[in-house]
């Protein structure tokens, strides 16, 4: 009965296996999420789901699947509840004293508390508060939301008891981690934590707990090692485009920004305008005054960083290709040459291009800066940066 469901996880892109399906299967067998909706679906995610990009996917899927699900009215509930007596007499023995019991009992069993609350339904005009007969809240009747009945039905309780929404897929909470949509601070961190390369350094100021263990074991008293904090050691170079056609785009390159600050320890950076050219700056506000020379960059920084450009490259082609094409001054040499030479400085190199990649084919000068960098040009999105972090590795 669940395969539409797996059916529609693998439509919508989720790369589930039929092992998670199983696995899936099986853990409902032991009854983990028999009739509890929100449980039910918490199980099929851990199970079916092992990316988080994956989680806003998963959530169209299972609301595809069983859209409906939470409108069922009394009377559908009724005609489609098929709860076995004995699980219910267990379940009863286990939690009710024997004076509750007999209360229980004196319905007439199953059907008969079956048959009661469907008479309740259309007896019943209004809302109740309380009490232990009428279809309502908070009371020890077996029909109603809110209240204490092992045996009872949960009608009109549109959320749990801890105040969390039952219809938990419907929220979408991880939507914007669609691999597909523009990034967010939330999940630039996710994909940078690709570009990693751990080492130690600096004090040794951290617990090592392996280290002590050894070594009180090899001389018989405790003997406490520390060690450097481990810190990712890849170093970053960043190049931002700023102004003009970038302004739509400041919120998210503010983003990005954000992220890589948080996430390198070695982080340089440095502002330039449509195009790489003889001079770059920090501030922009001195842009003009406090330039600081192309040529110290190149001879400064090592060929062992990665070297990040962020620019919608868009542009007159003559800025890329000619001598004196800037439209802000006179460059010497064509953006192109300067281009050239800080990809040959650091080899491990990326353009990211916050404009959708779809549109790229529609601007010249996108297609002359995806020439220069061989192609190394991947969309602001999560999964763009999660293929140029992987460029970057290579």
């Amino acid at each position: 009965m669940f395969q539409p469901l797996f059916e529609n996880l693998r439509s919508a892109g989720v790369p589930v296996s039929l092992r998670e399906y199983l696995s899936f299967l099986a853990a409902l067998k032991t009854g983990i999420a028999t009739y509890d909706t929100e449980v039910f679906y918490y199980l099929a995610r851990t199970a079916m789901v092992k990316d988080e990009r994956n989680l806003d996917k998963f959530d169209r899927a299972f609301a595809a699947t069983f859209e409906g699900l939470e409108s069922l009215s009394a009377d559908d509930v009724l005609n489609a509840v098929d709860i076995p007596e004995d699980w219910l007499r267990k379940m009863a023995e286990k939690h009710l004293s024997p004076e509750e019991m007999a209360e229980i009992e004196s319905l007439g069993g199953f059907d008969k508390l079956m048959e009661t609350l469907k008479e309740r339904l259309k007896e019943q005009e209004g809302r109740h508060q309380g009490g232990n007969k009428w279809i309502g809240t908070a009371g020890t009747s077996p029909f109603g939301a809110y209240g204490y009945n092992p045996e009872g039905v949960r009608i009109g309780q549109k959320e749990s008891r801890h105040k969390r929404a039952v219809k938990v897929w419907d929220k979408r909470e991880f939507r914007n981690l669609d691999d597909s949509v523009e990034l967010g601070t939330r999940n630039i961190k996710v994909a940078l934590k690709r570009l990693r390369s751990w080492a130690r350094d600096g004090a040794a100021d951290e617990l090592d707990l392996d280290g002590t263990i050894r070594s009180t074991a090899e001389h018989g008293y405790l003997d406490v090692k520390t060690r450097p904090e481990r810190r990712n050691a890849v170093k970053v170079l960043l190049f931002l485009d700023v102004g003009g056609s970038m302004d739509p785009h400041i919120k998210v390159v503010e983003e990005l920004f954000s992220a890589a600050r948080a996430e390198f320890k070695h982080l340089e950076y440095f502002y330039f305008h449509n195009c790489l050219y003889e001079g770059v700056w920090r501030d922009n506000a001195r842009r003009w005054n406090d330039q600081t020379s192309t040529w110290d960059v190149l001879r400064t920084y090592g060929s062992d960083y990665k070297c990040i450009f962020v620019g919608d490259a868009s542009m007159s082609p003559y800025e890329i290709a000619y001598a004196g094409g800037a439209n802000e001054h006179w460059n010497q040499e064509p953006g192109q040459t300067w281009l050239e030479r800080a990809r040959e400085q650091w080899p491990d190199n990326l353009w990211i291009n916050p404009v959708p990649d779809g549109h790229w084919d529609y601007t010249h000068s996108i297609g002359m800066i995806r020439e220069i960098f061989e192609d190394r040009m991947v969309p602001m999105t999560l999964s763009g940066l999660d293929d140029g972090m992987r460029l970057l590795l290579r």
